[in-house]
């Protein structure tokens, strides 16, 4: 031959298994016990599951290196929080706190019956007690005093005050009053719907704090619900402590999940004859599958690596990966010789489903930790753990699961009954083979071996030939057509960015107070830093104070910011300058004068003063209508790019932008992902298939199915974040899966014609990809009962991932590989044929001879 193809890999590799079945064939006992040992030593691992969890959505859900994380610690630099001067608008955190809306849908809440309930409700908060804390002793004080909300300073009449909106004087009141209605040509209220009320705690005893908190919690979830009024709730605490319970939904499930895998298994395994039954086989199968995840699981915990929540997901699709080798492997032993010795039999199933069993734990297992080059940690930690565990199911199946295969070949040897193994008959050769009680050992006498499934002559009898047939080829290039155009459409109809309320149950109270603060709130937007990081620049000379000016004016020119609304220390400044007459474009003046005014001023909090120098200071702007995923990705580039066009050096921030900054980095690190992976795949399908042509093939049924998954997540509700982008990686090891055996049994078939090719593709195929497909898909289908958008969002993706990738695998692919000639035979068999087409049509004849249909199963 003139160049290696796929021989130069296969066959070391199948000779090497050949060599290890028969040595797990002669010492199945040890290969049996060992792995159980092995499991059970690692399964001690879960010990440290509770210190190992990590469901804290900030390190879980948002970049590791995001710069909102940057930009918070400049802040926290030159303005560290201070309690006993709380201000809420100028916290680098979330701060801690609790927080009440008070809803009257249907009725002006500022009245004063509802004023008269609020109030109520706001005494009984503060009357919670924790040991000897009460709401007196934790509260943030300004002044000696716990802050108030400021709608209770405001408001001391209701049906006679007049309320200016949003500011009522210097007071920002927006966050506290909303669903309003203004009177006509003018700023002040006639009605509104909800009221938000605060109650932020000192950060300096976070254990009662926490308590308080779960406390606020009990209370305010049993506060009656007055009519025509509704309350929620929400705390700092309750997004995380509410993603941990979550989780708890899908443990219920795990039973469900295996008893389905179990029922799945035996049915596509059971066989009517009494000693060729596989019951137990398919039954220990499923076993190797969940020691595989006791196995990895308890290493990684073992070893410190964080256990996200988006990682118990895995057991579930762990158990279909499981599963599908599984078949592979009693595909194989299907096809040995039953009267050879039993070494023999594993030693022929070893070398047969190398090549299988190899491929698909490589690329499934390279996806997954192809994963790990994602910045969000709830993405590393779901593909480290899956990735090892993909890895273990493949140690177990070829040593477990194989050395009980040949336990069970022993006891067909001995002809013996698969649940009494009692000696049963053999049938005659012409006589009723099947009897499920006293009769069994069936073959087929011509082959030697046992005989095939009768599903497998339905794709050879029926569905090749139909799928072949120029009118269906014309319907599925239409039906792809319709699925591509489709796909590309959902393709730009897709969302970024993760509802922070979703990753809460269903049923959590966190789901109603976002509801509510969109419904009513989400007419002002985050109070945004500006801040001045220049410790060089002049604010006293007013060349630098005009560029600074024309600055925040394009700031302020933005769509989503507030004109006249900013926040500024420097202009109030220069306003008590003119009315002190005093020169503050003179350096001297304006350092001397400043200490003075801003511990008058309430900007105390907003300039770095050390050693007669301005360090850092900062001004606030008021953004707008910022109410959806796309509201947000905006805003923040908006304003990045804003800051960065300037000649002084600004940093923007809020709190709310370590959540934003997952729309920055997550359509560019999918696609990196994605990139990536798809050329590992297309590494390791040249490697697997002779015919580079065909090896392209296999990459564009990849990328059509990555698109097709893509697009219809829009349509079924799923947004791009860090939960889907785990799935769409998955996605490229499953498309492999299917496409690329597919191509391989095309390429390696020696029938004469393209479609010949392709039913002999489908035939050997068709039934693996079925039973692959079905039982991954029954290894999450309990997922979708699930109360977390989380695990249902992995259902979903993995149904579109497994359904599109079956559909390439045994309808386009064969049909679109039919058009091409050019995939017929092998490079190295081209080349050869050229000296002697007849030792060419040998060769592909003897190498079909040695590739037995279970070395092209899926």
């Amino acid at each position: 031959m003139a160049g290696c193809n796929t021989d130069c890999v296969e066959k070391p590799i199948a000779r090497g298994f050949e060599i290890l079945g028969r040595f797990v064939g002669r010492h199945h006992w040890w290969f049996f016990i060992l792995p159980m040992l092995i499991s059970a030593g690692l399964g001690g691992g879960f010990y440290f599951l509770a210190d190992r969890e990590a469901n804290g959505i900030e390190e879980m859900f948002t970049p590791m290196d995001g710069p909102a994380k940057d930009e918070r610690r400049v802040v926290k630099e030159y303005f560290p929080q201070n309690d006993s001067d709380f201000s809420r608008l100028r916290l680098y955190t979330e701060g801690t706190f609790a927080s009440l809306i008070i809803v009257t849908p249907s009725a002006n809440i500022l009245t004063n019956p509802a004023f008269t309930k609020i109030i109520a409700m706001d005494r009984e908060v503060k009357a919670i007690e924790v040991g000897t804390f009460n709401f007196s002793n934790l509260c943030v004080q300004k002044g000696d005093v716990c802050v108030s909300n400021s709608i209770f300073d405001i408001v001391k009449t209701p049906n006679v005050t007049t309320i200016d909106y949003p500011y009522h004087g210097n007071i920002f009141i927006a966050s506290e009053i909303g669903g309003v209605k203004l009177k006509t040509g003018s700023t002040e209220i006639e009605s509104a719907k909800a009221i938000r009320l605060f109650y932020f705690l000192k950060e300096d005893n976070q254990t009662v704090n926490t308590m308080w908190l779960q406390k606020f919690i009990e209370t305010a979830s049993t506060m009656q619900k007055e009519e025509d009024m509704t309350i929620s709730y929400f705390t700092s605490i309750s997004r995380d402590e509410e993603f941990e319970k979550s989780s708890d939904s899908i443990i219920p499930l795990f039973s469900l999940t295996y008893a389905l895998a179990i029922t799945f298994s035996i049915i596509s395994c059971i066989r009517l004859d009494c000693v060729r039954n596989k019951v137990w086989v398919a039954t220990f199968g499923v076993l190797s599958a969940g020691m595989a995840v006791l196995s990895s699981f308890g290493l990684l915990l073992y070893c410190g690596m964080p256990f996200a929540m988006t990682v118990a997901t895995a057991p579930f699709l762990i158990l279909g990966i499981g599963v599908d080798d599984m078949f592979i492997m009693i595909s194989c032993w299907q096809q040995t010789q039953v009267h050879d010795n039993v070494e023999d039999r594993v030693a022929a199933t070893y070398k047969e489903a190398a090549v299988s069993i190899t491929i698909t734990t490589l690329t499934d297992a390279l996806a997954f930790y192809i994963g790990l080059l994602t910045p969000f940690g709830s993405v590393q930690s779901f593909c480290m753990y899956t990735g090892t565990a993909v890895l273990f199911c493949y140690l177990y199946n070829i040593t477990f699961f194989g050395a009980f295969l040949a336990l069970n070949g022993r006891r067909e040897k001995s002809n013996r009954h698969w649940l009494t193994c009692m000696k049963v008959s053999e049938p005659e050769e012409n006589s009723e083979k099947y009897n499920i009680c006293s009769v069994g050992g069936a073959y087929d006498h011509e082959t030697g071996k046992e005989e095939p499934m009768p599903v497998n002559n339905f794709f050879k009898t029926y569905y090749g030939p139909f799928l072949t047939n120029n009118w269906t080829k014309g319907f599925v290039i239409l039906l792809y057509a319709v699925y591509l155009g489709s796909s590309i459409y959902g393709c730009l109809q897709i969302q970024e960015g993760i509802d922070l309320k979703n990753l809460a149950a269903d049923s959590s109270y966190v789901g109603s107070y976002y509801d509510n603060e969109d419904e009513f709130f989400s007419e002002y937007g985050p109070n945004v830093m500006v801040v001045v990081t220049d410790s060089a620049f002049k604010y006293w000379d007013e060349s630098a104070r005009n560029i600074l000016d024309s600055c925040l004016q394009n700031f302020e020119g933005l769509p989503m910011v507030s004109q006249n609304r900013t926040i500024s220390w420097l202009n109030e400044y220069l306003t008590f300058g003119k009315m002190t007459h005093l020169n503050l474009s003179e350096e001297n003046t304006f350092k001397s004068n400043l200490s003075a005014f801003l511990e008058r001023s309430d900007f105390i909090q907003d300039v770095n003063f050390t050693d007669n120098t301005i360090y850092a200071s900062r001004v606030f702007i008021q953004t707008v209508n910022v109410s959806t995923a796309v509201d947000e990705k905006n805003m923040l580039n908006e304003l990045r790019e804003t800051a960065s066009d300037c000649s002084v050096k600004l940093v923007v921030y809020h709190p709310a932008f370590i959540y934003f900054d997952q729309y920055a980095v997550i359509v560019s690190n999918t696609i990196q992902n994605i990139v990536v992976a798809t050329l590992a795949m297309l590494v390791i399908s040249l490697l697997l298939i002779p015919n580079p042509i065909c090896s392209l093939w296999v990459t564009f049924a990849i990328a059509s199915v990555i698109v097709g998954v893509a697009g219809f997540m829009a349509f079924w509700d799923v947004n791009l974040d860090s939960v889907s982008m785990i799935n769409l990686v998955i996605c490229i090891g499953f498309s492999v899966d299917f496409s690329a055996h597919i191509s391989y049994a095309f390429v390696s078939s020696d029938k004469g014609t393209a479609n010949e090719k392709a039913i002999d593709a489908v035939y050997h195929l068709g039934y693996p990809i079925i039973q692959g497909a079905v039982s991954t898909i029954l290894g999450v289908v309990a997922l979708s009962a699930a109360e977390s958008y989380i695990f249902r969002t992995f259902f979903k993706i993995m149904f579109l991932v497994i359904l599109f990738g079956a559909v390439h695998g045994i309808v386009f692919i064969p049909v679109f590989l039919s058009f091409f000639g050019i995939c017929s035979a092998k490079v190295g068999d081209e080349e050869d044929a050229g000296d002697n087409p007849q030792d060419n049509t040998y060769q592909l004849k003897q190498k079909m001879n040695d590739n037995t249909v279970c070395e092209n199963n899926f």
